[in-house]
């Protein structure tokens, strides 16, 4: 049990599951917004990307330790 304990404490704060998680959902809706707006063409050609870059970072992340 102490190597667990040892293997958490080696992830830095920012790299936990948590605060990346909500960060992949966030570029997800941000992806999901700039494929529905009307206005910019630039956003809805990019809106594609960012929603895969979000979909793939939250399947990596959830792989990470809490």
């Amino acid at each position: 049990m102490s190597a667990q304990t040892s293997r958490r404490s080696s992830w830095p704060k920012f790299l936990r599951r948590g605060p990346l998680e909500n960060i992949a959902t966030a570029l997800i809706g941000i992806g999901f917004l700039m494929l529905f707006q009307p206005f910019a063409l630039a956003l809805y050609t990019w809106s594609f990307v960012t929603m895969l870059a979000g979909t793939a970072m939250f399947i990596v992340v959830s792989k990470f330790p809490e």
